[in-house]
């Protein structure tokens, strides 16, 4: 099953995103090379500037996609203002389509 993590940066927290950065980066790329992580990048703001996260995963179960939303950097690092997590029918541009 595929879920959206959407997740919302706590205002003022820029420096906290990029400082946290490099780990994030490599804990999406183990994502991706286990086949959890399908797509992932910034949300931004009207000045275009990251104001949080959109990841789509596939895990087995909303636990599953709630434990990857949980080890992220970004929220180990208290980065998240919230953090949302819906279950996801890709339906258009689905890369194994």
């Amino acid at each position: 099953m595929y879920y959206a993590l959407i997740c919302k940066d706590k205002p003022g927290s820029l420096e906290l995103r990029m400082a946290t950065r490099p780990p994030h980066v490599e804990y999406l790329k183990d994502l991706e090379a286990k086949g959890v992580l399908k797509m992932a990048g910034p949300l931004l703001g009207d000045d275009e500037k990251p104001i949080g996260s959109l990841l789509i995963v596939s895990t087995a179960d909303k636990a599953e996609a709630e434990a990857v939303a949980a080890g992220d950097p970004y929220a180990l690092a208290g980065l998240f203002e919230t953090t949302e997590i819906r279950a996801f029918n890709w339906t258009f541009g689905k890369p194994e389509a």
